[in-house]
Formats: structure tokens, sequence, C-alpha cells
């Protein structure tokens, strides 16, 4: 080694390069600590965003809650006032069988304090058929935010047809169960015979046959929904009209079993109410038949989309 090199300062030793800890992109350019408290705020910001909606939303329920009771109570009072010539419009069918068969005038009965209550619950009832549509359209404008805009204009016609179908089967019941079953009542009474001092005579009270009309007005009314209940179910998929097809024998089974239940043992009433839900399921078929090509034709649009 020569002197020159000697006399030069020895080189300070190079430090160990250290791993920077600022990472480039992003978040990452942050010290820790300013990390920790963005993630925070940002996490607090989504809560904030999703708790006002939910507030509204539930504001939105109170409104529309309010403005159903409120329709409700505004029918109550004109159908109390005018509950007696509303129960003698529904006791048309008693009186038309019983007078058939007895001389006398029929005649219902009531306990005390019966026929008052009576009034009560049928001006409940009349309030709750008068405010159905309102209260409808209130659940439809609450929920219609949270649907695509074809499945407001699909389900918007199934709104229209539930008060339609509850109607007719009201008049079915009216016009053609209520008679039968008051001449099947009626027809039960006999004379005192030799050998039995006793007179049989039919004995109605004023709630009992509210409670039966109104009972097979609910029952056949939900029944005649049943085109809706399938059309709706196979807007969801769960429905097809194969499936119906398939088991329209253990229907028939079950239609008729239905009816024999709900009318008296009348053979002419158990034909007229099976036929007719049976006719019902029929169009039901047709109907879903109707949605599941609606279905498939937006599905394949899709799809076409998407690729």
């Amino acid at each position: 080694m020569s002197d020159e090199d000697k006399n030069k300062p020895n080189p300070e030793p190079e430090k160990p390069s250290q791993p920077s800890t600022q990472m480039v992109g992003g978040d990452w350019d942050q010290p820790p600590d300013i990390i920790e408290e963005e993630t925070i705020s940002e996490a607090d910001d989504e809560i904030e965003a999703s708790r006002a909606p939910l507030f509204d939303h539930l504001l939105e329920l109170r409104s529309r809650l309010i403005w159903s009771m409120a329709t409700f109570a505004l029918f109550f009072i004109p159908c109390f006032a005018f509950s007696i010539p509303i129960f003698n419009f529904l006791i048309i069918p008693f009186v038309d069988a019983v007078g058939d068969k007895s001389a006398t005038q029929p005649t219902l009965y009531f306990a005390p304090l019966e026929f008052f209550f009576t009034r009560v619950r049928l001006a409940f009832m009349g309030s709750l058929i008068l405010s159905a549509p309102v209260i409808m359209y209130h659940i439809y404008r609450f929920v219609a935010p949270g649907l695509y805009k074809n499945e407001r204009a699909a389900v918007f016609p199934f709104l229209i047809a539930m008060p339609v179908l509850f109607s007719a089967g009201a008049a079915l019941v009216y016009f053609l169960i209520m008679p039968f079953v008051m001449q099947f009542a009626a027809g039960m009474e006999q004379d005192a015979v030799a050998g039995s001092g006793a007179r049989i005579d039919l004995f109605i009270k004023v709630g009992e046959y509210l409670s039966l009309i109104t009972t097979l007005i609910v029952g056949f009314g939900s029944a005649f929904q049943l085109p809706v209940v399938l059309s709706l179910l196979a807007m969801a998929g769960i429905v097809t009209p194969e499936f119906l097809v398939k088991n329209r024998r253990f229907a028939i089974v079950g239609i008729f079993l239905v009816a024999a239940i709900l009318t008296p043992p009348d053979p002419i009433s158990q034909i007229a109410l099976g036929l007719t839900i049976l006719g019902l399921y029929e169009l039901s078929i047709l109907s879903v038949r109707m949605v599941a090509k609606k279905r498939t034709k937006a599905e394949e649009e899709d799809s076409v989309v998407t690729s």
C-alpha cells in the first residue's frame, strides 16, 4: 500500500439501509395514528348515513299508520250510525228463508247489550272494508321505493284485483250461500207430533247470525284471493304453471273438501262453491303462465345486457 493511500482518512462505514415505514399509495402514506383516526371517522359517517334514512323511514311509517287509522276512524262513525240498516240488509236471506217456512213473522233474538255490541262489530267490519283500499295504498306507497320500476308496475294490478275478488266472494255468500244455509236450517223445524209434546223451532240470535255471515264473507273473500296469491308466488319464482297443472287432481280434492267444510250439507251449495274455486284455480294457472313468460323474458334480456 502506498504512503499516499495511508495518509487518506478512512471512509466512514456505510450504515445499513432502514426499510421505509412510509408506503406509497392510498392511506398508507399516513402514520398509523392518522390511519386509525380516518378509519374511525369514515365508519362514523357510514353509521350516520344509514341512521338518517332509517329515521326517515320510521317517520314515514308513522305518518302512514296515522293516516290509515284516521281513515278507519272516519269510516267507523257513519258505519255505526247506519249499522241498523246495514244489519237489516244482511238479514234478508234469513227473512226470505224463514218467512217461507213459517206463518209467523221471522224473529231474531238478543241478550241485554248484545245488539249494541253487534252494531259495534258490524261498524268495525264495515269500516275495515271501506278503509281497506286506503290502507293498501299506504302500504304500497311505503314499500314502492324499495321496488324496481317493473316490479311496481307488476304489483299495482294486484292491488286493484284484491278488493274486486273479495267483493265477488262476499256477493257469492250473500246471494247463494246464505240463502241455502238459512233454508237448510229452517227445514229442520218440526211441529209437535204424537208422542212428542215439544215443537222444534229455529232460534237465532243477532250476534250468532252476524258471526255466521261475517265468517263466511271473510272465508270466501280470502278464498277468492287464490289467483293473486299464486301469481305473486310465481313472480317470486316459488310456483310454476307446470307445478299447478301436475298437482291439479290433488287441488280438486282439496277444493271440494274445503267446500264441504264451509257450506252446509247441501250438495247444490257444495258443488257451486267447489266449481267456483276450481274456476279460480284454472284462472290462476293462466295468470301464473303469463307471469312466468314475463319473468323468463326479463331474465333473457338481463343475460343479454350482462353479456
